[in-house]
C-alpha cells in the first residue's frame, strides 16, 4: 500500500467524482440486468421432492410457508461430510437476519444440503445460525439443480455445473435456486446461479471491495484459500 499516490483534497475529489460516474453507470447496468432476470421464463417443476426438517418431512411446495416465492441456497455439505464447506459457511454468516425481511416481501429463504438433518442441526448449532436449513438426503433435488454430482461423475473428474460440462472434484457444489408458486399451487423454477454468481449475497465480499487492498486473493492457491469457519480463525 506504500506505493499509493497521495494527492491534494482537490485532486482526490476530482478522482472520486470520476469514479462516481463509473459507479452510477454500473448501478444502471445492474438494474437493467435485474429486470432481465425478473423477466426470465419459468419452467414447471414436475418432480416431487421431499426434505427433512426439524418438524418432519416437507415437500418443495411446503417450503414456501404460504408465500409465493422461495430462495434456496445450495449449501455444500455432502451426506458423508463431517462439517459444512468453509466457503459456504462464510456465505451463511450473512444469512441470519435476512429471512424476516424477505418474508415481508413474499419471499421465503432456506438452505438445503444433502447431509443428514442431525449433522446439519449440530453444525448449525455450533455456528450459531438461525436461518431455516433442510436436508435433501435421499432426494434428487441437489443433483437436478446442479448442486451435486453422481459417484460416476465424481470419479470421472468432470460434471455439468454452471450450465456447462467442466472439471470438478467435489460431490456437492454451491448455488442458489429460485422458485415461484402460482395461485393453483403449481411450483415453477425461475432462476439459478452458481460459482461466482452467488457472490451477490455475500455482504462481506462487498465490504472488502470497498477497501484499498480489496479481497487480497491474488497469488493464493485459489481465491478463497484464506477463508476459515468463523470459529477457526
Amino acid at each position: 500500500m506504500t506505493d499509493r499516490q497521495v494527492v491534494s483534497r482537490e485532486n482526490w475529489l476530482k478522482a472520486r467524482l470520476e469514479l462516481l460516474e463509473a459507479e452510477k453507470a454500473h448501478t444502471h447496468q445492474r438494474e437493467a440486468l435485474t429486470r432481465k432476470r425478473m423477466a426470465m421464463p419459468w419452467e414447471r417443476v414436475e418432480k416431487d421432492y421431499t426434505f427433512e426438517g426439524p418438524n418432519g418431512p416437507l415437500s418443495l411446495s411446503a417450503l414456501f410457508e404460504g408465500r409465493s416465492q422461495l430462495i434456496v441456497y445450495h449449501f455444500m455439505f455432502g451426506p458423508d461430510w463431517e462439517q459444512g464447506c468453509p466457503s459456504c459457511s462464510f456465505w451463511a454468516d450473512n444469512f441470519n437476519g435476512i429471512p424476516i425481511h424477505l418474508n415481508n416481501r413474499d419471499v421465503t429463504f432456506v438452505a438445503i444440503s444433502r447431509a443428514p438433518l442431525e449433522r446439519i442441526e449440530g453444525y448449525k448449532s455450533r455456528m450459531g445460525w438461525s436461518f431455516p436449513w433442510f436436508s435433501s438426503n435421499g432426494s434428487d433435488f441437489n443433483r437436478d439443480f446442479q448442486a451435486a454430482v453422481t459417484p460416476d461423475e465424481l470419479a470421472s473428474g468432470v460434471a455439468y455445473y454452471n450450465y456447462k460440462v467442466q472439471p470438478n472434484g467435489a460431490s456437492d457444489m454451491v448455488g442458489i435456486s429460485v422458485f415461484a408458486k402460482d395461485e393453483a399451487g403449481e411450483v415453477f423454477h425461475t432462476y439459478s446461479c452458481y460459482s461466482r454468481g452467488v457472490e451477490m449475497v455475500n455482504g462481506a465480499y462487498h465490504y472488502l471491495d470497498l477497501v484499498p487492498k480489496g479481497r487480497s486473493e491474488s497469488g493464493l492457491a485459489y481465491d478463497q484459500a484464506w477463508v476459515r469457519r468463523h470459529d477457526q480463525y
